[in-house]
């Protein structure tokens, strides 16, 4: 099973940024952890500052693979581009996020992307990412383009 993980904007900061909020690991250094866990699967991951960067690649992966872990980080609540992106694509799409976003700011309680995914997975620090991988295990998508 192809699947990308996509990170958004400061989460390359991950494990510097915030660490009481988002922990003190990088992406990096769990990303191989990931794939040791699904060793039969082909994880790969992209993460852009740029919200164009991140519509870019969902449109370029978002009718080939078999599905998308993505983390909008603060786009989550603002971008209505990004939404439409996730709407226009036929690559289902899990929502993850590190912190409980119910536990913070009134803003981020609100997502835009949420009601384009399959679903929302939040507040499990990086075992979000597992937990949603997880998932597309578990469901065994077929490739877009060749569902029975």
């Amino acid at each position: 099973m192809d699947l990308l993980i996509i990170n958004g904007p400061n989460l390359n900061l991950l494990g510097r940024r915030e660490p009481g909020i988002y922990g003190t690991r990088s992406f990096e250094d769990f990303f191989p952890e990931l794939e040791a866990a699904f060793p039969e699967h082909a994880l790969t991951q992209f993460q852009s500052n740029h919200e164009g960067g991140l519509i870019d690649k969902l449109h370029e992966v978002g009718f080939t693979h078999h599905g998308i872990v993505l983390n909008a980080g603060g786009y989550t609540h603002t971008s209505v581009a990004l939404a439409d992106a996730v709407a226009a694509i036929a690559t289902p799409v899990v929502e993850v996020h590190l912190s409980n976003l119910h536990a913070r700011e009134d803003f981020r309680q609100r997502s835009l992307l949420g009601r384009h995914c399959a679903g929302s997975i939040s507040g499990f620090g990086l075992e979000s990412y597992r937990l949603a991988v997880q998932w597309f295990v578990n469901q065994q998508p077929k490739r877009v383009g060749f569902r029975v």
